[in-house]
Formats: C-alpha cells, structure tokens, sequence
C-alpha cells in the first residue's frame, strides 16, 4: 500500500472517530427529548443530568485537536558541541539514506532507539525530528550495529512513516484519553458510593446494629458502558492499522540491510531482544537495588554498570541469542516477530559486508563516564536523585542487604507472632521448636487447599520448603543486626552470603553455607534439634 493510499485510511479511521462520538451524543440528545416526552418532572431531569455528565468525555476527546507534543522518554539532550562523533555518524547515516537528519538528539536511559517528527498540516508537511538514542542500547552493541539501528530509524524517514504517523497517533491518543476519561469518572463514583456505604456501616455498627456488605458493583456502569464501546472502537482501529505498522518495519529493515550491511543488520536484530531482557534483569537486581536503604550505585555506575554485567555474563547471553522470540509481544504489536525479521534479512543475498566497525558503539561518545553521569541526573526522579551514591557496589550491596533483613516480614513471622502473641524473633521461635510446638505453628501459615488438608508426615512435607527459607532469613538478619554478615557481590552470578567463620569453626564460603544449611534442616526435621543452628549464632550481648 502507497503513502497516499495509507494516509487516506488513517484519515478515514480518525474520522470514525469524530463519527462514533457524533452518534453517541445524538442517542443522549434523543434519550433527554424522549424522557421530557415521557417522563416529565424529576426524572427527567436526573436522565438530563446523567447524559450531560456522559456527554462531557465525549466532547473533550473530539476537540482535542493537536497531535500531543513532548511526551517522549526522559532524556539528554546533546549537541553538536557536546558529541561531535555521534552527530557526525547521524549525519553520515542521513546523507546515505537519502533523507534529512534530525534536529535533536536526545539520549535516554533505554535499550531502544526511535524518531519522532512533528509534522505540520495532517502530515503533509514535514516538522521538526528528533532522535531518542538509548545508552544501554550503545554499552551492549557493536559500532556496526549501532549504523545498522540508525538507518533503520532513518528508514521511517524516507518512508513517510513519521509523517504519516501523525494521524494514527492522533486517532490512538484521543480514543485512549476518552475511554481514560471514562475510566476516572467510573472510579470516582465508584470510591464515592463505597466511602457513604461505609459511613453508613460504621453508623449501625456504633449502634450494635448489623453492618451491610460493601457492594459498588453498579457505581459508575454508566461510564463504563460508554468506555467498553470506545474500546471496541481502539481494537479496531489498532487492527486495521497494524498490517501498515509491520509493512513499516520490515521495508525499514531492508533500508538498514542497504545501507549498514545485511550481517550486520542480522546481528542487530539479534541482539537488541537480549538486551532488553538483560537490562530488566539489570535494572531490578542491580542499578535498583539500594532503593529501600535509599542508596544509588556509584555516580555514573546506574546506567555504567550495565556494560560489567554485560561482560560477566557473556556465556549466559550467548545461549539466550540461540532462541529468538516467534511471537510478537502482544496482538496489537506494531513491531513483526523478531524471528521473521531476522529470517527475511539473512535470506538476502550476502554483500561482502561483515561487522567491519565492530568496536563497542559506546566509544561514540566524546567522554562516557562523563555522559553515564549526566543522563542520571537528566532520568532519574527527583526523590532518586536525592539518595546517597554508595562509594562501592560492595558497600550498596552489604547495605541494601541489612536494610531488607533489617524489616523483615515473611509468613512465619506473621504465624509467630500470632501463636506467641509476641513480637516475632529468632529465639522465640527455637523456644517455640525446642516445646514441640513447631507443626502447631505451622497451621498459622497460609496453606494451600492440599497442603491444609493434610495430615503428619505429608503435611509436614509440604510446609517445610516455607518453613526453611523464612527460619533462614531470620538467622541471616541475627547475623546483620549484629554487623557479622556480608555478602560478596558478583557481576556473574547472585550475591553469596559469608557468615562468620568463627561462629561456624569452617573455613570459606562453602563451609559457612554448607553449616547453616544442615543446622536449618535439623531444627525442621520431623525431630526438631536446635542446637547445631544455636551453635552457629552469635553470643547474645551482654548488658553493662
């Protein structure tokens, strides 16, 4: 399908819109005639307020006209002066495909890369461009590919597609924002009848009355109703607009092929899915990880310490690269299976073009340490910025650590304290061990319809696993709130935990781990003995 051709359906799906929102407000204008018609008086009125309220999102969402502007990601922006090889490379990569450069680049702290246009006129006339260019995206690729990511990008350009997009994403943000709209109103009401059906509960149970069950089943149907058909509407619309969204990709694949290479096209493609996943799994284990003692890695290191674990974890990727994702991420993905679109560029013919800059594309930068710093302080939140940097990731790990024992709150804690009707503790509950009491405490855990209805030796089985991981939490926050734990940090592989040797009389990381594991399995056997996990812990302090 041509550009005009697209462009006509993209106006004829934003004009179904305006369409739908048409009919909608003539079937409330007709319900108001009919009930003056038929039910004059107070109904009437109450039928008249209703739809004015329903008719409100309705009319907001067809007058809002223009295209949303600066909602892109969070970002850097940089110039000319701040990065002169990376614009060089942009500019470079423009002039080849045979399209203007963007006006801006912006650096952002994800592992994508995208263009944007601010077209003028639906689209007719071109507006200012911007590129978003994700610094993980540079710490995990190639300079080759890095070329072969921007003459994907620049691939939109020269196919209209950033113009074009202008009325699909003008059709999706309205439809989105009126159902939205919907939305809030319904909760609203919602909150609002469940706030009086309490009140009025609290009321009869100050007069020893029966309180009634809370029940906003009915709070805002309404608006709900209205929502459901705007979504049916939003399906639609994305269905018919997705065939043209992949058609996009791939002929932006074969301009990246044309210009940067087919294998390094390929290896592009390959590689970005892995790093994606590899940066959520980053960003949660690692960059994160001091959140709850309000810490942040060393200045520079949120972002920088992603190329370390990039590094430490090669083998791992290398076997997650065997296996590319078949499936899109959802049904209304723009974007094709990365399987078809790897498999369609490594069916070209080969052009004698390998990865020949194959140097990491983060060396673009002028001075990354100096960028990775920066882009902190340009995406991450204000109450983030405020969190002390940890001088180590050694220190933020050993930190992060004591804070998470430090509020500790598993199962068997809230199943001691109820049966101990005492603040929950490690030595309560070898107390509470030691009296045989342990099968009793464990019918306080919450328990599986199978594992509650079971009895010795198979219940005991059963709640065991839950039993063993909160009873050695709690030896491990024994240990910090004493300052004798600590955790040796590893790019490669979870954090290990080191006891102290002399509690243990072992030596190294196995001996300690190995002698917590055996004297946690014997205070849970089926004849609990606690003295090997007592011989472990640390002399209780002595008062002065």
């Amino acid at each position: 399908m041509g550009a005009t051709l697209r462009a006509l359906r993209a106006l004829v799906l934003l004009c179904g819109f305006y369409l739908l929102s048409l009919v909608l407000l003539a079937a409330l204008a007709t319900l108001d005639v009919t009930a003056f018609t038929w039910a004059p008086g107070a109904a009437a009125g109450k039928i008249v307020i209703v739809s004015l309220l329903l008719a409100m999102p309705v009319v907001r969402g067809m007058f809002m006209l223009r295209t949303p502007r600066g909602e892109g990601p969070a970002g850097l922006p940089v110039t000319e002066a701040d990065e002169p090889r990376l614009w060089a490379l942009v500019r470079e990569l423009a002039a080849a495909t045979g399209t203007r450069a963007p006006d801006t680049i912006v650096l952002t702290g994800d592992v994508n890369a995208a263009v944007s246009e601010e077209p003028r006129l639906l689209g007719l006339r071109p507006g200012p461009r911007r590129l978003y260019l994700g610094v993980p995206l540079l710490t995990g690729l190639t300079e080759a590919q890095l070329k072969s990511v921007l003459a994907h990008e620049y691939g939109h350009f020269t196919g209209g597609d950033t113009r074009l997009s202008a009325l699909v994403v003008r059709g999706r943000v309205q439809i989105g924002r009126t159902v939205g709209h919907f939305h809030a109103k319904a909760d609203g009401r919602e909150a609002a009848e469940r706030a009086r059906q309490e009140k009025a509960a609290a009321k009869r149970t100050a007069k020893s009355k029966k309180a009634k069950e809370i029940d906003t089943a009915g709070a805002g149907v309404t608006y709900r109703m209205m929502a459901a058909i705007y979504t049916a509407y939003a399906k639609l619309y994305m269905r018919a607009t997705l065939s043209t969204a992949r058609a996009q990709e791939y002929a932006a694949d074969l301009a990246a092929a044309r210009i940067a290479g087919r294998d390094a096209t390929a290896s592009a493609l390959r590689e970005i899915p892995i790093l994606a996943t590899a940066h959520d799994f980053y960003l949660e284990s690692y960059a994160t990880l001091g959140v709850q003692a309000r810490r942040l890695p060393p200045r520079g290191q949120f972002f920088g310490g992603f190329g370390r674990m990039l590094t430490a974890r090669e083998a791992e990727l290398a076997r997650m690269r065997q296996k590319l994702p078949t499936e899109p991420r959802s049904p209304y993905d723009s974007h094709p299976p990365i399987a078809n679109r790897v498999l369609r560029i490594e069916e070209l013919p080969a052009d004698g073009r390998g990865e020949e800059a194959d140097g990491p594309a983060l060396a673009v930068l002028a001075d990354p340490p100096r960028t990775l710093a920066a882009l902190e302080d340009a995406v991450l939140t204000d109450e983030v910025r405020q969190f002390e940097h940890a001088p180590e990731w050694e220190q933020l790990l050993d930190s992060s650590m004591a804070a998470g024992l430090a509020s500790l709150d598993t199962p068997l804690h809230r199943a001691l304290a109820f049966h101990t009707e005492a603040r929950p503790s490690l030595p309560a509950l070898l107390t509470v061990i030691d009296d045989g009491q342990l099968w009793q405490l464990a019918q306080h855990l919450p328990l599986s319809g199978q594992t509650a209805t079971a009895e010795g030796r198979a219940f005991r089985e059963l709640v065991r696993p839950v039993l063993r991981d909160s009873l050695q939490s709690m030896v491990l926050a024994e240990f910090s709130a004493r300052s004798l734990l600590h955790w040796e940090f590893s790019w490669s592989r979870p954090a290990a935990v080191r006891l102290p040797g002399s509690a243990s009389d072992l030596d190294g990381e196995a001996g300690t781990e190995a002698a917590l594991d055996a004297a946690v399995d014997a205070a849970l056997a089926d004849h609990p003995d606690t003295a090997p996990l007592r011989a472990l812990l640390p002399p209780a302090p002595q008062p002065a």
